[in-house]
């Protein structure tokens, strides 16, 4: 079995999730989750966390970490992923990061430094790159929109207002984590604000808008090699 760690990116809808599954079967994987909304506590059903029934038995790592109020960065990030990867191994199976977060990709990735003066090279990220095999799930926009639009509404329902309405009176909507993802439409749409069309809209806007930032980020990653969801067990396979 590889000794390398497997990356496998994309944008939000992209189909991330279930390729990561269906590798980890294929190859004895632990996934860690790179998302930096999936870290949240309580926020399961608007940022799409697959359920213990959808994990199919595989072992994930970076859901639920902190609570939406507490302080998590990019470096705690690197510092939980890089225990997990060492723990992964250790008992013989294969590391996959999956995620859309590309601050927390490239943080592990290329071995990013956080303290004060230590310097990252180009012959270190070079180095450091080499132990991961990198791969983007690659999507025409208007599938990726109809995929955004066809998830908001599998989640619009009681059980993601009922969520919303706990966050919502828990926490103060100015923070970071209470801005993303469909909560914010969806509020606007319990008190009133909005109807549930535009509502609906809203929330596919967001996330399309996210898809982009997303890929402008990852295009910048010469390393990542693009395929179809479909492609992406297969292409691994063969290099592992």
């Amino acid at each position: 079995m590889t000794d390398k760690v497997i990356v496998i990116v994309g944008p939000t809808a992209s189909g991330k999730t279930g390729v990561g599954i269906e590798l980890a079967k294929r190859i004895d994987g632990e996934i860690i989750s790179a998302d930096s909304r999936a870290i949240y506590k309580g926020m399961d059903i608007g940022t799409a966390k697959p359920n213990l029934e959808e994990m199919e038995g595989i072992k994930h790592w970076g859901i639920d970490l902190v609570d939406p109020d507490e302080r998590f960065t990019v470096a705690d990030f690197k510092d939980y992923a890089e225990k997990a990867i060492a723990d992964i191994k250790s008992r013989g199976k294969v590391p996959i990061i999956v995620g859309g977060t590309g601050l927390y990709v490239d943080a592990v990735v290329f071995d990013y430094q956080f303290n004060s003066v230590v310097k990252n090279t180009q012959s270190d990220r070079e180095n450091e790159c080499k132990l991961f095999v990198q791969y983007g799930i690659k999507v025409d926009r208007g599938v990726l929109r109809d995929r955004i639009t066809t998830r908001i509404d599998m989640m619009w329902g009681e059980r993601l207002f009922e969520e919303t309405k706990i966050l919502a009176h828990k926490y103060s909507w100015d923070l970071q984590s209470m801005k993303s993802d469909i909560y914010s439409a969806v509020w606007k749409y319990l008190t009133g604000e909005l109807d549930e069309s535009l509502a609906k809209e809203l929330a596919v806007k967001e996330d399309m808008s996210l898809a982009k930032r997303q890929m402008t980020w990852f295009r910048r990653n010469k390393r990542i090699i693009w395929c179809n969801r479909e492609d992406v067990v297969n292409n691994v396979l063969n290099v592992v």
